[in-house]
């Protein structure tokens, strides 16, 4: 049987909001959690770590070792003192007499306000690195450590298996048990993100019906279904929303930048397609994004 490449990356975007600390006690120096040596023999079980479809009446077997499980994320903690600053930060944000009140911090200095130490970083990087697995990213929020590897250098260092389940006929892969990690690493480490392929499943659904197009260079294009129904296309939305004179002022959107945060596996030629037929990209006031694959917010 042929193994895919399982991919786990979750668009969480944890730690990577900006705030910022105008007004309150800066923090020039995070103290480490971790202040034991870590011990592969103590270890801390992560209750509740199982996913809830990963039952035995889905159980199909062990996954092969050589099943390349890749971008997991693993979860860091913050201090209880800097969570206390930080709620206290939130809630000054939102108050319009606050020297806080609307003021941001890029990702980096949330981070170094509220991530783990250096020294924490460092000691969690050299434990994965321990069992073989690739430490391919920080975030900047230190809320994330992204890793690679195999099942088998997963299931060393979390003290799980690695299963396959079949539900409703899809295959997913999924630690069997909950997972365990040095009870040193434990003030420091929440726990992987997780460990498994399944995956939360979009509440909306793509219509199968068609639209045809009588667009042509330099005409309005008409998108009617069989069924009578219209869909509407950027000028539309403009007139409904009154934007038009937006545009007409000069303020089109330039140099401003709206992220997105979702998972999907988009179909290039389909917005390309979009923005010709209905010429959003010259001078209708929208831009067509600069589309990459950039795997964090």
């Amino acid at each position: 049987m042929r193994h895919s490449k399982v991919s786990f990356s979750f668009l969480a975007c944890l730690g990577l909001l900006s705030f910022s600390l105008s007004g309150i006690a800066q923090v020039n120096f995070v103290k480490p959690l971790i202040s034991k040596t870590v011990n592969e023999k103590q270890l801390t079980s992560l209750k509740n770590s199982v996913h809830p479809l990963a039952r035995v009446e889905f159980d199909r077997g062990a996954a092969p070792p050589d099943l390349r499980l890749n971008r997991m994320l693993l979860v860091l903690k913050r201090s209880a003192e800097q969570e206390a600053v930080l709620t206290q930060l939130l809630d000054e944000q939102q108050y319009p007499s606050s020297p806080n009140f609307h003021k941001w911090l890029t990702p980096e200095e949330f981070g170094k306000k509220f991530g783990p130490s250096d020294e924490d970083i460092q000691t969690i990087t050299v434990w994965l690195q321990s069992h073989a697995l690739e430490v391919t990213e920080v975030t900047k929020g230190r809320t994330i450590i992204e890793f690679s590897g195999t099942a088998a250098q997963v299931q060393e260092a979390f003290h799980t298996q690695i299963h396959k389940f079949v539900v409703d006929g899809e295959s997913h892969w999924s630690n069997s048990g909950n997972l365990q990690i040095p009870a040193a690493l434990v003030p420091a480490v929440a726990g992987p993100w997780s460990l498994h392929s399944f995956r939360k499943q979009p509440q909306l659904s793509n219509t199968k019906q068609k639209f045809e197009t009588l667009y042509k260079p330099g005409a309005r294009p008409e998108f009617t279904g069989s069924n009578g129904a219209h869909a509407l296309f950027p000028g539309d939305y403009s007139v409904i929303y009154n934007i038009n004179p937006v545009y007409q002022s000069g303020i089109d959107g330039s140099g401003a930048t709206i992220a997105i945060v979702a998972r999907t596996n988009i179909d290039f030629a389909d917005p390309s397609e979009f923005w010709n037929i209905s010429g959003a990209s010259n001078g209708s006031g929208l831009h067509c994004p600069k589309w990459t694959r950039s795997r964090h917010c």
